[in-house]
């Protein structure tokens, strides 16, 4: 059940000013503000574009913007079904501890059962210990025997022409 001074809705175009301002105190707080070059309209055009790349779900608390997950799609081989991957969940810092984490959470837990989905699944910096001990306390598992390569930018280019 989510707390009544909470509310959840699917973001909107209307809403990317606010989920840019999310994702920037995001990156501020991991660090990586530096490496953050979102803008309003590749925002607007991954999110609410022809083509959508991810959704958001925005959190409200008494009518005001409190935070967000934005997620995508991803799939299991394994078990031949979709998943959910969630990229960020951002609550602001002077909001956090009203349960606003977790009704997020909650809600795309839901949305992954309404569509079918095998897992839910996300990764958290190995240095954020308040992050990782809210999620094992609702009952997510980390999964130790992973690592997640990528490649961007110079590399990522490199790779797709063959060099």
């Amino acid at each position: 059940m989510i707390p009544e001074p909470i509310s959840l809705r699917p973001a909107t175009s209307a809403d990317t000013p606010q989920i840019l301002a999310f994702i920037r105190g995001l990156a501020e707080y991991e660090k990586l503000s530096h490496v953050c070059f979102a803008t309003e309209e590749s925002l607007r055009v991954t999110l609410f574009g022809p083509r959508p790349f991810a959704e958001v779900i925005m959190a409200d608390w008494e009518g005001q913007p409190a935070g967000f997950a934005l997620f995508f799609h991803n799939y299991s081989t394994f078990r031949a079904r979709p998943g959910i991957y969630l990229e960020d969940l951002y609550v602001l810092p002077a909001l956090r501890g009203k349960r606003i984490g977790k009704a997020l959470l909650t809600g795309l837990a839901r949305l992954a059962v309404e569509r079918g989905c095998a897992r839910l699944e996300w990764s958290v910096l190995d240095w954020n210990a308040p992050s990782i001990a809210f999620y094992k306390a609702l009952g997510a598992e980390p999964q130790d025997e992973w690592t997640i390569f990528r490649v961007t930018d110079e590399s990522l280019d490199r790779l797709a022409k063959g060099i």
